[in-house]
């Protein structure tokens, strides 16, 4: 049951996961859900192969995994902040809007 497909079946479902919720929704708060969904897939990938592929001394998989947490939070402080933005101008957190932005 503990092995490296059951790791990369979980990631893959993740990934797909999320990549369905960026590419089918309109909502800005729904599109990092599925951003910060592949991003956990990615974290299991990193994870998952430092496990089985031998390097549990080292740890170089959950130090990945630890940067891509900080960079997942960063960009979705700086996400928020610009749907935050998009609401506060036009009073609705749809992606679509965003190309009035431009000035």
């Amino acid at each position: 049951m503990d092995s490296l497909q059951s790791y990369l079946f979980i990631s893959i479902v993740l990934f797909c996961l999320g990549l369905y919720g960026v590419m089918t929704r309109r909502n800005g708060v729904a599109i990092l859900m599925g951003v910060e969904l592949i991003l956990n897939a990615a974290n299991i990938n990193f994870v998952a192969f430092n496990r089985f592929g031998g390097m549990t001394q080292a740890l170089p998989g959950h130090i990945f995994a630890l940067f891509v947490i900080v960079m997942a939070a960063a960009e979705a402080a700086v996400a928020l902040a610009i749907i935050i933005n998009l609401y506060k101008t036009f009073s609705t957190v749809n992606v679509d809007e965003a190309h009035e932005l431009q000035g």
